[in-house]
């Protein structure tokens, strides 16, 4: 089945009828705007500044409800822009009367603020009468609120890229504070997040700590975190570095200090991490076609609770391409009479949904033989780029996802890949 996009965009044009009152509510923090036209984009009525509260939606309700008994109408249709998180409480307020809610590109918005008075100029009551203009026109998209799982799946997924940040931060700076005060623990730990290097910071950090030290106490003190330590050698060279340090001298408390607490934002980081992954896949397993697509191999957990985080349900997706589209994977060509430009991607879409689909191709072709061997023949047969191969995979994930969403049969490889067999 080939998907049309033209199809879908006729389909929102046709739903906008003679009946209907189109409104524009242009977000804010605290108080929002709203303007309401016809389906032919006149304006009707005075424009409506109502508070993000209940009182506020009701004095917004008795406006609707006057326009719509002036002016002789029977249908609502309310667009906004996505602005932050602002837009939940009035979205949700409208699901819940009943009210056709939907939602306007910001970019859009931003394209077509000039249409009406063919000025740059912009302000709230402008930006409301500009999406309810989108509106009539077409150019909107249903507000859908996911099921709960995954709702959960996307704030998690957040968190733990907030999480993940806190980790990479405070990693650095112990790299840094080993730098400034025992350059020469490198020599002995090649990677300074080992066990036995964590604990050697956490026991003695300092070089003057442990040259007062014996390699009895040395090695006694790695026994309390890890059961195979580093060793008699390591630990006699820790030692004679110690002893030969150029490190800093001065202000040692304060460094002794500051280790401390990065010491304690990376447990931190790394218990939360920890409970984040037991989340999800606890997640994931109520999810019921997870499971068959976790079985493809070089699909992880964390790369398939990010994907449908970002997405929802993916079995409500017509088609591959529309996922695409949602990511911003699609492809946008620039042309004019004889000149071609070339085809890039549209990027407009979800980066964090781009990011996982991209890691997702990317551990399918360093660990499934299927994507390797097309990989392999995009490269050698075909003679494209690498990254370029790369995209046309990702293109092959995301109808491959949709695809074993949609359907009740498990992962094959000989009909998925029957090329590769």
């Amino acid at each position: 089945m080939k998907f049309k996009v033209q199809d879908k965009q006729n389909q929102l044009i046709e739903n906008i009828t003679v009946s209907h009152l189109v409104i524009g509510v242009d977000i804010a923090q605290e108080v929002h705007v709203a303007r309401a036209v016809s389906f032919r984009g006149i304006a009707l009525g005075a424009p409506l500044e109502f508070e993000n509260h209940r009182e506020g939606f009701k004095l917004f309700e008795r406006w609707v409800q006057d326009l719509i008994k002036t002016h002789n109408l029977s249908h609502i249709i309310v667009g906004m822009e996505p602005t932050g998180h602002y837009w939940f409480s009035l979205a949700r307020w409208l699901v819940e009367q009943g009210i056709e809610a939907v939602l306007v590109n910001p970019h859009l918005v931003k394209k077509n603020k000039e249409n009406r008075d063919n000025t740059p100029s912009k302000s709230d009551r402008k930006d409301a009468l500009v999406i309810a203009d989108m509106i009539k026109n077409g150019y909107y998209s249903p507000v859908r609120f996911h099921p709960e799982a995954y709702e959960e799946l996307r704030i998690l997924m957040a968190n733990r890229e907030t999480v993940t940040k806190r980790l990479n931060s405070a990693v650095n700076q112990i790299h840094r504070w080993v730098d400034i005060v025992f350059p020469e623990l490198r020599q002995v730990f090649k990677i300074l997040t080992c066990t036995s290097a964590i604990a050697t910071l956490r026991l003695f950090p300092l070089p003057s700590d442990i040259s007062q030290l014996s390699t009895e106490q040395v090695l006694s003190g790695w026994k309390q975190y890890v059961k195979r330590h580093a060793g008699v050698k390591r630990a006699e060279l820790l030692i004679t570095l110690a002893k030969s340090s150029v490190g800093a001298t001065q202000a040692l408390h304060a460094y002794k200090l500051h280790l401390g607490h990065l010491l304690e934002e990376y447990d931190l980081a790394q218990r939360q991490l920890e409970q984040i992954e037991h989340e999800l896949n606890g997640i994931l397993n109520r999810i019921p076609y997870a499971k068959k697509l976790l079985e493809i191999r070089g699909v992880s957990a964390t790369c398939l609770a990010g994907v449908l985080g970002e997405t929802g349900d993916l079995s409500g997706y017509s088609h591959g391409n529309a996922l695409l589209r949602h990511a911003g994977l699609n492809l946008a060509e620039a042309s004019s009479g004889k000149w071609r430009g070339k085809m890039v991607l549209s990027k407009r879409g979800r980066p964090r949904l781009r990011h996982f689909l991209y890691l997702m191709t990317m551990c399918m072709v360093m660990t499934n033989p299927e994507i390797q061997a097309l990989h392999r023949n995009n490269v050698e047969e075909k003679k494209l780029k690498k990254m370029k191969s790369i995209m046309k995979l990702c293109s092959k994930v995301a109808r491959l996802l949709v695809g074993l969403a949609k359907s009740s049969e498990s992962y094959d490889s000989t009909r998925v890949f029957p090329q590769a067999a």
